[in-house]
């Protein structure tokens, strides 16, 4: 067993495919099946159940490539550690980000980030809260911006900062009229969410009361998947919205329609956290991302100082 045998199963599980496999590593089909073959022959053990149509990974199969992706990380954090004698934060950094963060947060940081530090380059993704976590744990990503408390042994949290929610609604809308909007305002208002899977919609649930079987009717059924969809909706005039504070930057703050002021109620926030694997061997570059984060964060959110979040 070798790094390359382990480079071919990943490539394989990847793409779910032995061409598509074969082209990422850079070698024949033949010469990349025949390579798994003997390492399966090794293990006594089958990685891939093989079809004319697909490709699947076996249960062990998981297990192995769990291990594999552990051992081709240090292998390139070894390689790291040799190019620190040179530069300490060269390479890549592979960083996902939640839909309702991404494109709010990354536009105010990326162009800082390559002149403070031209040497390193950001790799960005954008998923989910439960699909960063499991590429967190595959080994896919090294870091992740999350809104949503974490509890997981092998994964350190650092915060960032806390976000404040503003409420957005129609210019026509009665809250147009108010000084003052209150939690029961919230709780009697027609509320769009964003489709299941996305921690802002049980985040707003969870501040204005809701249940799942409180949310009926017309509203039930105008989700979205993207917080830009929401507010067109609000725009049209099909209810109200709650909206992270980065996201007032957004194109949507003129010219829509929309109408929105910052929510003054208890715990109508969030807090946004870097999470990464406690094994994971670029502190350095981390720290240099947070850095960055801070410095750039509009004075619409509350800077938390971007430490370690304590072990209660």
């Amino acid at each position: 067993m070798n790094l390359r045998d382990l480079e071919y199963i990943v490539a394989v599980a990847d793409s779910q495919h032995f061409g598509k496999a074969a082209r990422r590593c850079f070698v024949s089909q033949p010469t990349l099946s025949g390579q798994i073959k003997k390492l399966e022959d090794e293990l006594g053990v089958s990685i891939f159940e093989r079809s004319n149509r697909r490709v699947r990974v076996t249960d062990i199969g998981e297990e192995i490539l769990r291990h594999a992706r552990q051992m081709l990380e240090q292998a390139q954090a070894i390689r790291n550690l040799s190019a620190a004698q040179r530069d300490p934060l060269a390479g890549p950094l592979r960083i996902g980000a939640i839909p309702t963060i991404s494109p709010y947060l990354m536009p105010l940081i990326l162009v800082p980030l390559k002149q403070q530090h031209p040497q390193l380059r950001l790799v960005l993704s954008e998923e989910i809260t439960e699909r960063l976590l499991q590429r967190l744990h595959d080994h896919e990503i090294d870091a992740a911006l999350l809104a949503t408390a974490i509890d997981e042994p092998d994964l350190e949290t650092i915060p960032l900062f806390d976000e404040p929610f503003w409420i957005a609604y129609p210019h026509d809308h009665p809250f147009y009229l108010k000084e003052h909007i209150t939690r029961r305002d919230l709780e009697n208002t027609e509320l769009l969410l964003l489709a299941e899977g996305h921690c802002l919609a049980q985040q707003v649930r969870d501040l204005c009361h809701l249940k799942d079987h409180d949310q009926g009717g017309e509203m039930a059924d105008l989700r979205a998947s993207s917080l830009e969809t929401l507010l067109q909706l609000v725009g049209a005039g099909f209810g109200t919205t709650l909206v992270p504070a980065l996201a007032m930057g957004g194109s949507w703050t003129t010219g829509t329609g929309v109408v929105a002021h910052e929510l003054k109620l208890r715990n109508a926030s969030r807090r946004v956290s870097l999470v990464y694997r406690k094994s994971f061997p670029r502190q350095q570059a981390l720290q240099v991302l947070i850095k960055v984060i801070l410095q750039q964060l509009p004075n619409t959110v509350n800077r938390i100082g971007g430490k370690r979040a304590r072990k209660r």
